[in-house]
């Protein structure tokens, strides 16, 4: 009975007597109801998506039948590995021809002076200028069966992707040289390939190869200079019996002389890319127009969905083109008609490059991250100010961590508006490779930014990449899952105790993005390659629940202390350059010490601003000599290698 009459207590009113209701409310009272519905109707109806992932992140790759324990990506079947997304995009020339049509004869490549807004060069005029310096190599002799590899020694800007081009469009090779090298090497690299042309952007450049090659036989003929030069470096170049001229005056002498293009096949070189090692020469990694579309369709595959790239995306180029990272970023633009705004030339002036250009697309290197995450929270200079950015953090990973992307929730608006504004307010995507992202420096700028953010992993050998996060796991720690053109497997290094079966071992990558081979290298090329195809990386990795893969050692480069704990100094370095103040650093060690010794370079752009929150004050050199701030560096990085894991005989 009270069951009964506890019901009848709960019936639903009639609407009669909800009618009565309202009328007995005051006017005020009403308009806060209707306030109310309405604000709660507009919150529902507005409120934000998860984003849709490409695959179910509980399981993103599966293991491929044969017993080698291999696994491939959930969105390609193992025996289907992504080579070509696009049909009409077969090589490099294939991918710039496409752009031009897509984007209907868009903005292509652009620069700026400083203080000035970006001037572009149209996909055709781009085009125009590639086919008349191409038209100039062939009137030079080279040809794709004589005289085929073309040194380019800048720093990005216009014409080296021109030049690139001006290769691709006559079937011919593209030899990448940059500073960094040293002259030896620069040196070993022109007599490895015997070029007899390079395209150079400085005279200081010229010089230095000019140099390499005095006083001995050498294969260089031509140089071709972006900037004016002097009438002493002509006499100069005179004397080592190399040819000086402008790349104005080879574009004329190409328009003078115009070829027809002769595009290359999928199976032909496209570049070669020397890479730089601790010991020895570098090896020139032989990478074919297939092996560069299977990264650039890869990538492409794993974000058609979640973030399609069109004419209307821009990408700011600072990362040297030198290395494959940023050709395959390029050529990810490239292929979709998008803008590629190129940076000033001064890394400290990045910010003001981003600024300008707003890009929506900005890879970025680890180093980076770090200085972005330093700087955010040395803005927030009071315990009250680094709370509050702590909490809208948490507020953002929440939502992130839910699958929810964005840039305009209310902590966006008032805490994270300036550093989205920093990179230029439009980034939508961003990529980092390279090295390893500390998982907190990740997770912070992933949410902070709110755009999607991939993790990479991979080697110049496998052209760039060979896993790459997906877009909505946005977890940090792991590299993510095989890309869509390649499998990996993780093979024994049973003397560091790294078992297959147990899901670790050394990282194994096969695909049609695995590069050919080394130059003229028959040796260290089966060192890399195996009999069945399979690259070793040297890097050990471990299979995580989910089908992603997280990289926890290295093999390579690895020696023994005396009490015979193995070190692997490279992860070490790794590490210790996360510091601000640290601009380089190497690690060595030997099996008769019991200790490592190390190497720390400061780094002058940013060592006075650190030195000066720790309070230390002078120049660059001062602070160098200060026993106060090497002790104060040495803690920062034994810290940092603390919170890394690192063990006590690893510091």
């Amino acid at each position: 009975m009270q069951a009964q009459e506890l019901l009848k207590q709960l019936r639903v009113p009639e609407l009669a007597e909800i009618r009565d209701y309202l009328r007995s409310l005051s006017t005020g009272t009403l308009v806060g109801m209707g306030a109310f519905a309405a604000l709660t109707t507009y919150l529902y109806t507005t409120r934000p998506k998860a984003l849709k992932p490409p695959c179910d992140l509980r399981m993103q790759s599966t293991e491929v039948p044969g017993g080698e324990f291999a696994r491939c990506s959930m969105l390609v079947d193992a025996d289907k590995l992504l080579s070509f997304y696009y049909d009409d995009a077969t090589t490099m020339y294939e991918v710039f021809t496409r752009g031009m049509r897509v984007s209907n004869n868009g903005p292509c490549l652009g620069s700026r002076k400083p203080k000035q807004p970006y001037e572009w060069l149209s996909y055709s005029e781009v085009s125009e200028r590639a086919e008349n310096l191409g038209s100039a190599l062939l009137h030079k002799g080279h040809s794709k069966s004589k005289n085929q590899y073309i040194g380019i020694f800048a720093q990005n800007r216009p014409e080296w992707t021109i030049s690139e081009l001006a290769c691709y469009t006559y079937s011919l090779v593209s030899v990448p040289l940059y500073d960094t090298l040293g002259t030896e090497a620069i040196d070993y690299i022109i007599e490895k390939t015997g070029i007899t042309t390079v395209v150079c952007d400085l005279p200081a450049k010229a010089r230095l190869l000019l140099d390499c090659v005095a006083a001995r036989q050498h294969s260089l003929k031509t140089m071709i200079l972006m900037e004016d030069f002097a009438p002493e470096l002509l006499a100069q170049a005179q004397k080592c019996g190399v040819e000086l001229i402008s790349l104005k005056d080879a574009e004329a002498l190409g328009k003078a002389h115009r070829q027809q293009p002769a595009p290359p096949k999928p199976d032909d070189i496209a570049i070669i890319c020397f890479t730089s090692g601790t010991t020895g020469n570098p090896k020139g990694a032989m990478l074919t127009h297939r092996n560069i579309l299977s990264n650039v369709s890869a990538f492409t595959k794993i974000t058609e969905t979640s973030c399609p790239l069109s004419p209307s995306d821009s990408h700011i180029s600072y990362l040297p083109l030198a290395h494959m990272f940023e050709r395959v970023v390029q050529g990810v633009m490239l292929i979709h008609g998008g803008r590629i705004g190129f940076f000033k030339g001064d890394i400290r002036c990045l910010m003001d490059d981003l600024i300008t250009l707003k890009p929506t697309v900005f890879p970025v290197v680890p180093r980076l991250l770090n200085r972005m995450v330093d700087k955010i929270y040395g803005q927030a200079n009071t315990p009250l100010k680094k709370r509050i950015v702590e909490f809208a953090f948490r507020r953002k990973e929440a939502e992130m961590m839910s699958g929810i992307m964005r840039r305009n929730s209310l902590w966006d608006k008032i805490i994270f508006k300036k550093v989205q504004a920093s990179v230029g307010g439009k980034v939508r995507m961003m990529l980092t490779g390279a090295a390893p992202v500390s998982a907190p420096v990740l997770t912070f700028l992933r949410a902070a930014l709110g755009c999607q953010f991939y993790e990479g992993y991979g080697q110049t050998e496998c052209t760039a990449g060979c896993a790459v996060t997906l877009s909505g796991d946005w977890t940090a720690g792991h590299v993510g899952p095989p890309l869509p053109c390649n499998l990996v497997k993780l093979v024994d290094v049973a003397d560091m105790n790294y078992l297959a079966v147990n899901g670790e071992g050394e990282v194994c990558v096969k695909g049609p993005n695995v590069f050919m081979g080394y130059l003229k290298d028959p040796e260290r090329t089966e060192e890399a390659i195996d009999k069945d195809g399979w690259l070793h990386t040297g890097d050990i990795g471990r299979w995580q629940p989910n089908g992603t893969l997280k990289i926890v050692d290295r093999k390579k480069h690895i020696f023994k202390l005396a009490q015979g704990e193995y070190i692997a100094p490279e992860k070490i370095e790794n590490i210790y350059i996360r510091s601000e103040a640290v601009a380089q650093a190497f690690v060595h060690g030997d099996s008769l010490q019991a200790c490592l010794v190390a190497i720390v370079v400061p780094d002058p752009d940013y060592l006075p601003g650190w030195a000066k929150k720790k309070g230390f004050h002078g120049s660059y050199e001062e602070l160098c000599r200060s026993t106060e701030v090497k002790n104060a560096i040495l803690e920062d990085i034994v810290k940092l290698g603390k919170e890394s894991g690192l063990k006590s005989f690893e510091q």
